[in-house]
């Protein structure tokens, strides 16, 4: 037997009840029509209070008087519904005629299935309401088992609708053969796991693939066999018969609401959420679930779901639109006769959602632990987490309780979906004691008390702006009107008229172009909003500035690339200071604006200025790089391509941002510039022996099996250096470590020899591809042994040999620049051992100072771009770059073999300072050619991002000029202690 009700004012109230007689005689009386024994006083006294409570149960009892025997004998807690038990035909199914009976109805024709349906749901909402009248279930179990009676229905009904139709249309089959069902999403409080009594559910449905059904009498497209199948699931559902309903079902949330297709492809949802997906769908979204799929359907759909819903950084272009979400709350509050709407009234449900879901909108995707649906779990955390007060989420906390419980109260006296309290003197005190209090006054004292909490909190979370300065909305009521009329050329002159414009005809036209362009005109009115918003705080900013024609016509080709996602305007005019952040960026680079008009997800860098300007290390690039990857699927190579190309781009960003702010000098920028190509060749070659083992197979040496790949990835030149720029390419070479006349032991064997040639191509292909997200590196491999002529990959014997016997003086110069980059860590340390062999032979210095004059003369004449009119080139000029580098190559080849300290490492500058410390140079002379080759190389890295060449005309680079050039021609007259 089931303990007895925890209320005690259950009793009280059953007594003064005017029909308790009447509802017993009716109880007793049906159960005598269907031979069942009549209850005992002991049983009336447990059951009564449930029938005199609650209409709906009254109704059922009388029409299943059986279903009173099982809720005498029910646990706390059910077992949950499913789609298992709901198909193979419980006992309640059979027994309204009379005795009960577990026979399976095979086959179900409709009728018989929309009676199970309907039974099944009516079965479970008997126990479910009696449980919580008793107060014997949690509220997050009741509405767990809500929920998962909705997936149970939904999924019977997709089962039957398709073994229905399989003679007819056959099978929906995928690519790869594979039988796809229909996606249904569970969206709000079903999506939550959270569905009340009485609840409509709201779902989208889509489906994986395009193609036609196969195996069937007749052929459908996809996109019509799913529209099919989801209409027979509203109509199983919804239909109203003699039996009743199961779920109202809603379908105004997806897509293009009523108005769009029924069905949509996983495809067509991706993009429409990209390209269209409005700011209250991100709302939605947080609680969206898939009920009916695969667990790829799942993955796929998660994938899109969390980038859409939550950003990678704290998300400010989600403000505006929950201020605006806030306004409409509030404005329908203000309704007459809605205060006592304990969901849409002051303080009610909706109030604690949104307090919820929007600190989840605005904070989620930095923080993972808020991307969770249920809001009960999600309250603790954020008071755990400082976004809440630890005291206004316990008031939030018992509210949603208290205010979920009435709603339930009110839902489970006729199964009917109201959040109204009612006016009834006696339905008020119904409701108070399903609730749990002795009186309606206690209980409406109650719920006033914890709604008027709520709303403090509702009104505090977000500021609605109402205290702009009037300058600030007067100018963006100019702009309003300017988008709306961009041929007024005249109100452009008095609305800029503030900014010291050098040509501001041009500037008014530009303006104009601007705003009558097509992608602004076909804007939809709060994309006009948006777009006058930024524009007063962009333009109030440009007054400031010493240059405004320069950085408005570098953030205009920004502006025309976010047109058609104006959230990235919210996200900037939320933060102003990520505008400043772009101007300044802007301002000192063109490379910014092509880069982010190319990508406009990269303004999200902006928003951080812990991220922005300190990037990270290359520990810090592995793990970032890794949760990105960590998302796509493994065998999509395309998209795991481009998200390396969209990770270089974010980064080089982050270090650009810090070098022309001076937070990083030249040769630390050069460091994280280095860092980063070092991890993406990583993640490259572990890709590409992905791909060429699961082809060909593991190679195999003297028996022993590969599991990593036995390459090295050497760099020349700027990488080998550590003085990678931002457009620099990669010199590299491949040395492997496998048997020659081994073979891979896959069913596609091949030798060793081609299996790593073939893994050398596979990494070039992937670094210097173009993909929508361009490419990663142009490569360079002409350094390698024997030049364009050799083989790409080589042994390193075969490399030693080669650079002992055959390499010319100036592949040994190379060497001193050369370093492992990525691959097999015991092989890169043969390879440096190899490298520093060869560096430290003993060579006659003045034929290797002929070689190294000689071809540098030999380059000047061939590469060098200046010229007295053109100006200095900074890297093959007299007295530039490649001066400095070859007497420093000079000096590491001639002294490696007395002083090893000169090959420790294979930049210039360490290079340099060991030669200072081992007295082959004075330290004032180093210290000097040190200030200058980073000089030039800083003032490269500004012409880069100012895509400008690397001739100069700059009289203030006349001395350091001068200065190299003497030293390098004391160099060739032998003055030097060299």
């Amino acid at each position: 037997m089931t303990p007895p009700n925890l209320n005690p004012s259950y009793k009280l109230f059953c007594e003064q009840s005017s029909a308790r007689l009447l509802l017993l005689e009716n109880i007793q009386e049906a159960r005598q029509q269907r031979s069942l024994t009549a209850l005992d006083g002991d049983q009336i006294a447990q059951l009564e209070p449930l029938w005199i409570l609650s209409e709906y149960l009254h109704q059922q009892f009388i029409r299943f008087p059986h279903w009173l025997d099982e809720v005498l004998m029910l646990d706390v807690l059910p077992e949950s519904p499913s789609k298992e038990a709901l198909m193979a035909g419980e006992a309640f199914f059979s027994c309204e005629a009379g005795a009960c009976s577990n026979e399976v109805l095979e086959p179900l024709d409709e009728v018989s299935f929309l009676k199970r349906l309907r039974l099944y749901r009516q079965w479970w909402m008997v126990r479910l309401i009696a449980l919580d009248i008793q107060q014997r279930l949690s509220l997050t179990e009741l509405t767990a088992r809500l929920s998962g009676l909705a997936d149970a229905c939904v999924n019977a009904s997709l089962q039957w609708t398709e073994q229905h139709y399989s003679s007819l249309y056959g099978q929906a089959l995928d690519c790869q053969g594979l039988p796809q069902s229909m996606i249904v999403i569970g969206m709000g409080k079903l999506g939550g796991n959270e569905l009340n009594l009485s609840s409509d559910i709201d779902l989208i449905f889509a489906f994986r693939e395009h193609g036609d059904t196969q195996g069937g009498k007749k052929s459908l497209s996809h996109q019509e066999y799913f529209t099919k199948l989801g209409q027979k699931l509203i109509q199983h559902l919804d239909q109203v018969t003699a039996d009743g309903f199961v779920f109202r079902v809603d379908m105004r949330l997806r897509p293009f609401g009523q108005s769009g297709a029924l069905v949509l492809n996983m495809d067509s949802l991706e993009n429409y959420y990209q390209d269209q997906g409005r700011d209250w769908e991100r709302y939605a979204m947080i609680k969206a679930r898939v009920m009916s799929g695969s667990d790829q359907d799942k993955q796929a759909f998660e994938a899109l779901r969390r980038p859409f819903v939550y950003r990678k950084y704290l998300d400010f272009g989600a403000i505006g639109a929950l201020r605006d979400l806030k306004q409409m709350i509030a404005k329908e509050v203000r309704r007459q006769g809605i205060e006592h709407n304990i969901k849409l009234g002051e303080g009610g449900i909706r109030e604690v959602e949104f307090i919820a879901q929007a600190l989840q909108i605005l904070h989620g995707g930095r923080d993972q632990g808020l991307q969770t649906p249920a809001l009960l779990q999600v309250l603790p955390y954020l008071a755990k987490h400082q976004y809440l007060a630890h005291q206004e989420m316990e008031a939030l906390h018992d509210a949603y309780l208290l205010l979920r419980r009435t709603e339930h109260a009110l839902q489970a006296v006729n199964d009917e979906q109201t959040q109204l309290l009612p006016s009834d003197e006696q339905a008020r005190e119904r409701i108070a004691l399903m609730v749990g209090f002795d009186s309606w006054q206690a209980l409406d004292k109650r719920l006033w008390e914890v709604r008027k909490q709520v709303h403090v909190t509702f009104v505090d979370l977000i500021d609605d702006g109402d205290d702009e300065s009037t300058g600030e909305v007067k100018s963006q009521e100019a702009w309003r009107l300017l988008v709306k009329n961009p041929d007024d050329k005249e109100s452009i002159v008095d609305t800029i008229a503030g900014i010291d414009w050098q040509d501001q005809d041009k500037v008014v036209l530009r303006i104009s172009q601007l705003l009558g362009s097509r992608n602004v005109v076909f804007m939809q009115p709060i994309g006009h909003d948006r777009l006058a918003q930024f524009l007063a705080a962009f333009m109030s900013k440009l007054a400031e500035e010493d240059k405004p024609d320069l950085v408005l016509e570098r953030i205009i080709p920004i502006l025309e690339a976010v047109l058609r996602r104006t959230a990235y305007l919210v996200l900037l005019c939320e933060n102003q200071t990520a505008i400043t952040h772009l101007i300044r960026l802007c301002r000192e680079s063109i490379w910014f604006t092509e880069a982010i008009s190319t990508t406009p997800s990269l303004l999200d860098e902006l928003l951080d200025v812990e991220t922005l300007f300190s990037p990270p290390d290359k520990a810090m690039l592995e793990e970032e790089l890794q949760q990105v990857l960590l998302r796509l699927p493994e065998e999509d190579e395309e998209a795991q391509m481009d998200a390396m190309r969209r990770f270089r781009r974010s980064i080089i960003l982050r270090i650009a941002a810090c070098d022309i702010t001076n937070v990083l000098p030249i040769m630390k920028v050069s460091d994280h510039l280095t860092w980063l190509a070092e991890v993406l060749l990583e993640k490259v070659l572990q890709q590409s022996w992905r791909y060429l083992t699961h082809k060909h197979g593991f190679p195999v040496s003297k028996g022993k099996t590969a599991d990593s790949p036995q390459l090295a990835i050497i760099g020349y030149g700027k990488s080998g250096g550590w003085e990678l720029g931002y457009d620099s390419d990669l010199d590299l070479v491949f040395i492997h470590d496998a048997q020659s006349n081994g073979a891979t032991n896959g069913d596609r064997s091949i030798d060793n020899l081609t299996f790593y040639t073939r893994l050398g191509q596979r990494v070039i292909h992937m670094l210097t591809s173009f993909t929508a997200a361009g490419r990663l590196y142009e490569v360079d491999m002409r350094l390698r042994p024997s030049g364009n002529s050799g083989l790409l990959v080589s042994s390193l014997e075969a490399f030693s040999d080669y650079q002992h016997n055959k390499a010319w003086v100036w592949e040994h110069q190379a060497l001193t620049r050369a370093r492992g980059l990525a691959g097999d860590s015991l092989l890169l340390s043969r390879f440096e051992e190899c490298r520093k062999e060869i560096v430290s032979m003993t060579r006659d210095r003045q034929g290797l100072k002929a070689e190294v004059i000689k071809m540098r003369e030999k380059m000047r004449t061939h590469l060098d771009s200046g010229s007295k009119a053109k100006g200095f080139d900074l890297k093959q000029g007299a007295g530039g770059i490649i001066d400095i580098e070859f007497m420093v190559q000079y000096l590491v080849l001639a002294w490696s073999h007395r002083y090893p300290e000169l090959m420790r490492f294979s930049d210039n500058v360490r290079q340099l300072e060991a030669a200072a410390e081992v007295g082959l140079l004075a330290t004032e002379k180093v210290q000097r050619m040190i200030d200058t080759y980073t000089f030039y190389r800083a003032r490269t890295h500004r012409l880069t991002l100012q895509q400008q060449g690397r001739v100069v005309q700059d009289d203030t680079l006349l001395a350091d000029q001068e200065w190299v050039s003497r030293y390098w021609d004391e160099f060739v007259d032998g003055k030097d202690i060299c």
